[in-house]
């Protein structure tokens, strides 16, 4: 579980339904919200043409890794300059961050993962 400087996480991870996935990116990075429901719409409109929730699957997937990351204030400022890092940085910095990114997302699916048990 990710924590915030206190230790403890500013809110619960929450279910995988869309709707506690919006309340809970409501409360970590309202700023994200206009992203949730356009990528809620895409998925939504690609699983009514596919006759496939897949695309729900993985958008509920998606937005429960975002709200872990971003429960703890430093874990995503720190995701935030790795971003940026691997964006703007020289190679050497680029593929650092990139690799620590990478490593942020594994904790994070596995944190959702053990959430769901």
């Amino acid at each position: 579980m990710i924590a915030s400087g206190s230790g403890r996480p500013r809110i619960p991870q929450p279910p995988e339904t869309v709707s506690a996935l919006r309340q809970a990116v409501a409360q970590v990075a309202p700023a994200s919200l206009p992203a949730f429901t356009r990528e809620l719409d895409k998925a939504a409109d690609l699983a009514r043409h596919g006759s496939d929730l897949s695309p729900l699957r993985r958008f509920t997937a998606q937005w429960a890794i975002f709200v872990q990351i971003n429960r703890d204030p430093g874990t995503a400022r720190r995701f935030r300059e790795l971003e940026d890092l691997a964006e703007s940085g020289d190679a050497t910095q680029a593929r650092h961050a990139a690799a620590e990114l990478g490593r942020m997302l594994d904790d994070a699916r596995a944190s959702v993962a053990g959430n769901q048990s």
